[in-house]
């Protein structure tokens, strides 16, 4: 019987994070252009490895149109310079994206159909705003399949604060402004540099380096986003301060084999040890990375508290709040998120997964103590991803 073989992860890159829209850095700039920037500085950083023996490019895009349109990883792996005889294809499981380009050049890895594999996402919001051509099936609400709800991820956090009233709107604000300083710390002490990318990009006034995310605001106070606005229902609880901006970015990940990994003298972070996707029901959208982390700790046998380090995206903050309240896990805990999150850098949807593996990858360098880390998130239309890692 066939083994499967070791995967790991050895390097990861992105963009900084760019307001989408028209006042956005990166507004002039094509979604396939910042994939393409990313594969090649990860190359240069990883310069022992020769293109030609890359065996795969996988990238995510949640709206597969336009500029994140085609067949993206070929697209990009082909525009990137890498060898015509480097194959390329593209995935989408909406937020999930990266982390399902990352899982599907696993199995690849695992298989022994590949022994490298760049895996990573893209999504310029700016461009291709969230739900623009979607046509949903009328069948959805004709037949009561979903609850309309679902289709608005805002209102599918306000339905957290409701199906769960202890987690409220106070509790929220604080965690997201606790984002903002931890992100805020984490790019004064050169952690976000380690990562981030610049870019050269052209804007309406000139050529400018796209080098910070947009959406940072280290000062922020709970005093500042207490009294703004809830677009999503009157009276409500989810507000701008406490949510991810829409965002415009691009992310892209090594993946290796041992056999690879030593044959090109790559020093893995991260060896992935289980993963796994699960359903909830639409409207409670955010629900979804806490049965995932579940299976995935089954899998490995694991429970969380052996979990040494935690990458948890932060599309709102009551999401963050249930996951920390499904897991038994307090949300002041030093293991989540101790780089701060999407509400202080943003969320480009398909790209975040690999901003998430990164980070995790230097938390646990960080913490020689560490052995167990875990990166998830919650997917639209009621869904979880959770990957876990050991130090190898």
């Amino acid at each position: 019987m066939r083994e499967l073989r070791e995967v790991y992860f050895v390097d990861g890159v992105r963009t900084a994070f760019g307001r989408a829209g028209s006042s956005g850095i990166f507004w002039r700039t094509r979604a396939d252009d910042m994939a393409v920037k990313l594969v090649r500085e990860l190359l240069r950083r990883n310069e022992s490895l020769p293109p030609d023996r890359i065996d795969d490019v996988v990238f995510a895009a949640t709206a597969q149109v336009g500029d994140q349109g085609l067949t993206l990883g070929r697209d990009v792996g082909l525009l990137a310079g890498l060898p015509h005889t480097v194959p390329g294809f593209a995935v989408d499981r909406m937020c999930a994206g990266a982390l399902t380009a990352i899982t599907s050049g696993a199995g690849e890895i695992a298989m022994g159909a590949a022994d490298v594999v760049l895996a990573g996402g893209v999504e310029h919001m700016g461009r291709h705003p969230m739900l623009e051509d979607v046509e949903y099936n009328p069948r959805f609400a004709a037949e009561r399949l979903i609850d309309p709800a679902a289709a608005t991820m805002g209102q599918t956090a306000e339905n957290l604060h409701d199906r769960f009233p202890q987690l409220t709107k106070d509790d929220a604000d604080a965690y997201a402004v606790r984002s903002h300083h931890r992100l805020g710390e984490a790019w004064q002490n050169g952690v976000m540099r380690e990562t981030v990318v610049s870019m050269a990009v052209h804007t309406d006034d000139g050529w400018r380096d796209a080098d910070r995310d947009e959406f940072l605001r280290p000062d922020t106070s709970v005093e500042a986003i207490r009294e703004l606005p809830t677009p999503f229902r009157p009276g409500g609880r989810v507000t701008a301060g406490n949510s991810a901006g829409l965002t415009d970015g691009a992310t892209v990940s090594l993946l290796a084999s041992e056999r690879a990994a030593e044959e090109h003298a790559l020093e893995p972070r991260l060896r992935l040890l289980a993963y796994a996707f699960a359903g909830v029901e639409p409207e409670l959208m955010g629900l979804g990375p806490v049965p995932a982390t579940k299976k995935a700790l089954a899998q490995a046998g694991l429970t969380i508290d052996q979990i040494d380090a935690i990458e948890l995206n932060e599309p709102f903050a009551v999401q963050v709040l249930s996951w920390c309240d499904g897991m038994g896990v307090s949300p002041d805990d030093e293991r989540v998120n101790p780089y701060g999150g999407a509400i202080a850098c943003g969320h480009p949807l398909a790209a975040t997964g690999v901003r998430l593996v990164a980070q995790l990858g230097h938390a646990m360098r960080e913490r020689p103590s560490a052995r167990y880390g875990l990166t998830t998130l919650c997917v639209g239309m009621g869904m979880g991803a959770a990957l876990l890692w050991e130090r190898p």
